[in-house]
């Protein structure tokens, strides 16, 4: 069986390692629009940054895999009839199996100075390189977009002691933990010296006098903010265009079944934030998680499967987990958070520095949101296996007696 894997990423590379462990011995093709081998991308935002790591410490061990690596090749097209995946050089690979793995690319803003020096997204590790030197050089950092990048970014130039100011839309950062958490997000990067203007957009970004680089923004309220560096945070836009006309069912993103087999063809596959995949915890619906842990569990899973008969594969059941790290907070969170309709405290640490927050919709758990209290985390994640009642869970709790303190009571 020839095994071709779209995407060198993590997903992709565990989806190899994972088919290598499980028996497959013929042909591992591993096809990659970057010209690096497979790393980790969490980092690039923290560590890199701060300069407590370099380039080398972000990539992933590869060098006991037999694959043959078709790196800076961008994948342009699927036939499924013939089985050919057409590449950007006019090249086809062939495969009897196919798992995408093509994850996103970060959103760009094109509106008025989105294109001036000076304006970055963060993605990659060029991405990374180059918002590095430019914050050695920066007085004043504007993040646009409050969520997970631009948090971690503002973070991390805070850290190096640069002026930031974080703009978004939103009333709150982090907006799919809801308003509640939001706030607690707010007045932590506010305790930490970053000026947030929330509830606003971005209108355009402006030049210094010579237009040689970006000088600062100018927002929906008709204010400005002035910056020497931007960090346009948007999001993220999925690497789908070259799936468009093969036949898959695309959600936007590949819909597949829970063992993350496409659902108009057995013999693709996909993992990563490119699969779209029925979760329990959201009453069954298909989510995209766009997370380092999906990402490797989505791999490895798909690398298994890949191997057997549609009817023998494994489906993947473990709750979505995801984390981030700002300042001396570690925010981790299981399952649905951004379907929650409130998010009610369940443990509060004395001090006040470790909590544990319930995501709930219509009565029920359907995730945790906690704060340095990654201890709790293994107790939740088999707590969470489905949607369950809160009142239960918060007895489950109270019968554990392992808890960080009590808020209260947990709303019933």
């Amino acid at each position: 069986m020839r095994l071709v894997i779209v995407g060198a990423s993590l997903a992709g590379l565990r989806a190899a390692q994972a088919a290598r462990r499980a028996g497959h011995d013929g042909e591992l093709v591993v096809i990659g629009a970057e010209p690096h081998l497979p790393y980790t991308r969490p980092p690039l935002s923290k560590e890199l940054l701060q300069g407590r790591q370099e380039l080398e410490d972000s990539a992933l061990p590869v060098d006991e895999l037999d694959v043959r690596w078709r790196l800076s090749t961008e994948a342009t097209g699927l036939d499924r009839t013939r089985r050919r995946v057409r590449l950007r050089d006019g090249a086809e690979e062939s495969y009897d199996r196919l798992i995408i793995a093509t994850g996103c690319r970060a959103r760009r803003f094109d509106g008025p100075g989105g294109g001036l020096p000076g304006v970055h997204t963060l993605r990659t590790l060029e991405d990374a390189v180059a918002l590095r030197a430019a914050l050695a050089a920066t007085h004043r950092l504007l993040v646009v977009g409050a969520g997970f990048i631009g948090c971690e970014v503002a973070a991390s130039a805070r850290s190096l002691g640069l002026a930031v100011t974080m703009v978004d839309i939103a009333s709150h950062p982090l907006a799919p933990f809801g308003p509640a958490l939001g706030e607690r997000w707010a007045q932590m990067h506010r305790d930490h010296g970053v000026e947030l203007r929330l509830g606003v957009g971005l209108e355009g970004l402006y030049g210094d006098a010579s237009g040689a680089r970006v000088a600062g923004a100018r927002l929906s309220d008709g204010s400005s903010v002035d910056a020497d560096t931007v960090l346009i945070a948007l999001g993220s836009t999925l690497n789908n265009e070259w799936l468009t006309g093969a036949g898959l069912e695309l959600d936007p993103a590949v819909a597949c079944d829970r063992t993350l087999t496409s659902t108009h063809d057995p013999d693709i596959l996909a993992a990563g934030d490119i699969a779209s995949v029925p979760a329990a915890l959201a009453g069954g619906a298909r989510v995209r998680v766009e997370h380092w842990t999906t990402a490797a569990e989505h791999g490895q899973l798909a690398g298994r499967n890949a191997l057997a008969d549609h009817a023998e594969r494994e489906s993947h059941t473990a709750p979505p987990y995801f984390w981030t790290d700002q300042y001396d907070a570690k925010i981790q969170a299981l399952g649905c958070p951004a379907l929650a309709e409130e998010t009610p405290l369940l443990e509060l640490a004395p001090d006040g520095t470790r909590l544990v927050a319930a995501c709930v919709r219509e009565g029920r758990a359907i995730g945790v949101v906690a704060v340095n209290a990654a201890r709790r985390l293994a107790w939740y994640r088999r707590a969470l296996q489905t949607p369950q009642p809160l009142g239960e869970l918060a007895a489950a709790l109270a019968q554990d007696g392992s808890s960080l303190g009590n808020p209260g009571g947990a709303r019933r």
